[in-house]
Parts: structure tokens; sequence; C-alpha cells
């Protein structure tokens, strides 16, 4: 039974930074490549931050870029996003996901088949 579980949202002011963690297990973790989603109130859930499963490369979309990363620890199946200069905008859920086994298509939404349950993040002006 896969499990991805999130940590580490909450409330937090305008330019301040959090760090989400997600924990994954019943899968093979090394060889799939992890994404951060979100979705705002009324919003289609978006890909932000993906991660190869080798860990050598990662994606960006252009509204995160230079405020966020994404890395990994395959020895503690654990994916992790650090956020920087948080802005109001960046209120959302942010899901964690899985892509498909050995996939390189990381960086769009489609190659991703397993999700957890969601974190939110809140970003007060």
């Amino acid at each position: 039974q896969v499990q991805l579980v999130e940590s580490g949202g909450g409330l937090v002011q305008a330019g301040g930074s959090l760090r989400l963690s997600c924990a994954a297990s019943g899968l093979t973790f090394s060889s799939r490549a992890m994404g951060w989603f979100r979705q705002a109130p009324g919003k289609e859930r978006e890909l932000e931050a993906a991660i190869s499963w080798s860990g050598l490369r990662t994606y960006y979309a252009d509204s995160v870029k230079g405020r966020f990363t994404i890395s990994r620890d395959n020895a503690k199946n654990t994916v992790y996003l650090q956020m920087n200069s948080l802005k109001p905008e960046d209120t959302a859920v942010y899901y964690c996901a899985a892509a498909k086994q050995w996939s390189r298509d990381y960086d769009v939404g489609r190659a991703y088949e397993y999700w957890g349950q969601g974190t939110q993040v809140t970003v007060s002006s």
C-alpha cells in the first residue's frame, strides 16, 4: 500500500519560510521522480517543483523559481520543499506526488500516479 505523508505546512507571514516534507512508503522511492503540486481555491492543481529519481535534475514553475528548492533523501524515502520569500499568492494546499517508475517526464503532471493527502500553506500579508 503506497503512502505519501506530507508535513510542515502552516501559517506564515509574507516573506517568511516553510519547509515541507513528504515521507513515502510502499513504493520503490529511489526509482521514482517526485513532485510538489499545489491547488489554490477555485484553481486547478499545478506542478510547482519536481526532482528526478536520481536527484540530478529539477524542475520549477516560473511562479516559484528562485524561491523554492526541492530535494530528496533516498535513504530516508523523503522529499522536501524549502519555500523562502513566501507570498500571499503561495497560499494553497500542497500535495506530494510520486511519478511512474523510471519515468523521465518528471516535469509534466501526467507522469504522476500517487498522491499524498495534502498540507495547507497559508501566507498572510
